[in-house]
């Protein structure tokens, strides 16, 4: 895909608006890309044409690569603008500061670089000793928070744990009886089910096993883009056993220390897991501060009493003393409810 524009050199604000292009190529390969990376990248040539690429499936072609192919004998002396530092190393694919430095690229723009420890600067040293000129941070914090789940993946070893609650604006997920079908609209539904498919695992107590039979699937949520052969359906998860015949299965059932199970799923190459199941589970959670993402729908509806299932179950803080005060990162409207997603950063 080209398009023409000016040239790239002339400022910062140039750098960001190809920088921008680049994320938006980036979320193509969202529920593609997976364990790797969703990179985006852009080539603009000495004549002011663009070459958009994004990370292909495993196995295929890294943003860079693709934009490289696109732009072909254009990219010699251009500007080429990645989300991600490029890779310096041989896997599946060759290293694209090789593809790089081939093409006679004069100057690249990286987001972040990689915590990956097969490139951890290593991507930006290569290019620099090629004599490429190397520009780090632009629209960094854009990219940290769509590359978020690799990045924590990365740095840690362990998934970015996302919890999902739907309840009534007075902070109730179930009726005295334990009904809770349904609180939100469908708009609200298919979102969450988005979420589910950008998630590697997803994670429900026994108790919501038992009463509610979940079969934990993406069934309303339709890709806009072509997903190959690749499952959008989340590994499952069990804290506790699930009866026979739930439709749940297959799952691993996990008994334990939470902090034991993040670990176990990091080395399994989870990037992100969705913690969806019960107050219990999302007070557990919660209390052992390892959630990192919070995203709350809200429907119009009051349950209007104090004899309901709470959105956290277990005992909250002692004294307002103690309230933790985080930040709202965003608030939508899907339907008649909102969305609203919360972030902590001490």
């Amino acid at each position: 895909m080209t398009t023409s524009s000016q040239d790239p050199t002339s400022g910062s604000r140039l750098d960001a608006h190809y920088m921008r292009r680049a994320v938006a190529a980036a979320a193509d390969s969202r529920l593609i890309a997976p364990p790797n990376p969703w990179v985006g990248a852009v080539v603009v040539s000495v004549s002011g044409e663009s070459f958009v690429g994004s990370t292909e499936a495993p196995g295929g072609r890294h943003a860079e690569i693709v934009a490289l192919d696109a732009a072909g004998d254009e990219a010699s002396g251009s500007t080429l603008y990645t989300t991600l530092e490029p890779c310096s190393h041989q896997g599946r694919t060759g290293p694209c500061t090789t593809a790089l430095i081939a093409a006679k690229v004069r100057r690249v723009v990286v987001a972040v670089t990689d915590p990956d420890e097969q490139v951890a600067g290593d991507g930006v040293a290569a290019l620099e000793a090629a004599g490429i000129e190397v520009l780090i941070g632009c629209e960094q914090p854009l990219v940290e928070t769509q590359l978020a789940p690799y990045l924590t993946h990365r740095r840690t070893g362990r998934p970015l744990v996302l919890l999902k609650l739907a309840g009534t604006l007075d902070g109730y997920l179930a009726a005295v009886d334990g009904t809770s079908q349904w609180i939100t609209g469908p708009e609200a539904r298919a979102d969450a089910h988005r979420l589910r498919a950008e998630s590697d695992a997803i994670c429900v107590g026994a108790g919501t096993v038992r009463a509610d039979d979940p079969s934990l699937t993406v069934r309303d949520f339709v890709p806009s883009a072509d997903t190959g052969e690749r499952s959008l359906d989340p590994f499952r998860i069990v804290l506790g056993g699930a009866p026979d015949g739930a439709s749940v299965h297959p799952a691993l059932e996990h008994h334990g220390e939470l902090g034991n199970l993040l670990d176990d799923l990091g080395s399994r190459g989870v990037l992100q897991l969705m913690v969806e199941g019960g107050g219990t589970v999302a007070g557990t959670f919660h209390r052992a501060g390892l959630i990192d993402r919070y995203v709350l729908y809200l429907a119009p509806a009051l349950l209007g009493g104090g004899d309901g299932v709470s959105l956290f179950g277990g005992a909250g803080v002692a004294t307002m003393s103690d309230l933790r005060h985080g930040r709202f990162v965003s608030v939508d409207q899907l339907g008649a409810d909102l969305r609203v997603e919360i972030a902590f950063d001490d």
